[in-house]
């Protein structure tokens, strides 16, 4: 079937912006407003799936409710009468996707990703509180309007409506893969968080030039996100801030419920990690970092860090047991506890010696020069080391 020329007798087809596996985007004119848009012409197949026509025209309609100036506008939808084809038309923007960024550049400066992950993420916040999920964020669907240098999401709801269609009986794969979460991957229902993992692969991907993953297969790729320690964007660059890649890595936690509780929180981290600061939700990603390079310290530099920090006083009553989140954080810290013990003993017998001799020399009474010890502070010294040890002993 050839493509038309006119769509509904009020879109004249220009010419084509993109191609995928379900649509083709043209830029078009409308003859009634005399404007230039978009026009979504999805692909011939799919107008036999009864299924996806129905869940596509529902979905067409909640993303046409989104107005803000971070989302593409969908401005009308519906069958063209003469070509039987469905259309969907929307807001043109002129200027190029981050897609077409990256393959020009590989990566972004940091400035530019920042203003992007931002733009998208008071986009994703405002469409997620009005129950619309994106569940395709990818650097194909983020547009730079030239004019403005404002980012804006495209595609909302088409990828609902491909859900369970024969489409994906078939085993096609939605989207990129690599941009799906791990809850997309293993099947189970997309949420708002499920989109801010996307737009945090986005992230990581603009600032490093490479996926936080590496895989040749989804059975791979799902077994890396949740085994993989995706790693830090300032091995890659050292002009992107500490704060601001684990502003990023919080976005990419393989459990839904360590990510950002929304968007704004995201768009909040990253603008200021940018300038070397951390929220709430980096500073907990930064202790989990802290407390994986203590276990992997030496024995002597961990008790050496922890015996030049203040002891804390004893509390008034017994804290509660904790159950340990796993069994492996139980037996480090139990490791740690034996190893603060093993120095501290050191310690002790250190002072217990010195002690014998001071005493000594005080007993034998000679005339030698040595200045005599107080055999009283040597014992408030060794009592002392015993109640350090009594104290992390607890």
């Amino acid at each position: 079937m050839t493509t038309p020329k006119l769509i509904a007798g009020r879109y004249r087809l220009d010419r084509r912006l993109g191609a995928g596996g379900m649509s083709t985007v043209y830029l078009a004119e409308d003859t009634v407003l005399e404007r230039p848009v978009a026009v979504k012409l999805l692909a011939e197949h799919l107008a036999d799936d009864d299924a996806f026509v129905r869940r596509f025209r529902r979905e067409a309609l909640a993303a046409a409710r989104l107005q803000h100036p971070n989302i593409v506008q969908v401005f009308d939808s519906g069958k063209d009468p003469d070509s039987g084809r469905h259309f969907i038309v929307m807001e043109y923007v002129e200027g190029p996707s981050c897609a077409a960024l990256l393959r020009e550049h590989r990566r972004l400066d940091v400035d530019q990703a920042v203003r992007i992950v931002r733009d998208a993420c008071h986009g994703l916040a405002y469409a997620h509180r009005h129950g619309v999920i994106h569940r395709d964020v990818k650097p194909g669907n983020l547009l730079i309007a030239e004019a403005s240098g404002i980012t804006k999401l495209a595609d909302f709801g088409i990828a609902k409506a491909a859900e369970q269609t024969r489409i994906t009986q078939v085993g096609s794969v939605l989207g990129t893969a690599a941009y799906l979460s791990p809850e997309q991957a293993h099947g189970e229902e997309a949420g708002p968080r499920s989109d801010i993992y996307s737009l945090g692969v986005c992230a990581y991907q603009f600032l490093t030039g490479q996926l936080p993953h590496q895989y040749g297969s989804l059975t791979e790729l799902a077994v890396k996100q949740q085994q993989e320690r995706v790693e830090p964007i300032t091995h890659f660059r050292d002009d992107v801030p500490e704060a601001l890649d684990r502003a990023i890595r919080v976005a990419l936690e393989p459990e839904p419920t360590r990510r950002y509780a929304n968007a704004l929180e995201f768009a909040e981290a990253v603008v200021a990690g940018a300038r070397g600061q951390d929220t709430a939700a980096t500073q907990m990603l930064g202790a989990a970092d802290d407390e994986a390079a203590t276990q992997a310290l030496p024995a002597g530099t961990a008790a050496t860090r922890v015996q030049t920090r203040p002891v804390p006083p004893p509390p008034a009553a017994p804290a509660p047991a904790r159950r340990p989140a796993t069994r492996g954080r139980a037996d480090a810290q139990r490791a740690r506890r034996r190893r603060r013990l093993g120095n501290l003993a050191v310690l002790l017998a250190i002072a217990l010696a010195a002690g014998i001799v001071a005493f000594a020399i005080v007993s034998s009474g000679s005339g030698d020069g040595v200045a005599q010890v107080d055999e009283q502070t040597i014992q408030d010294q060794i009592e002392g080391l015993r109640s350090l040890i009594e104290e992390h002993s607890r």
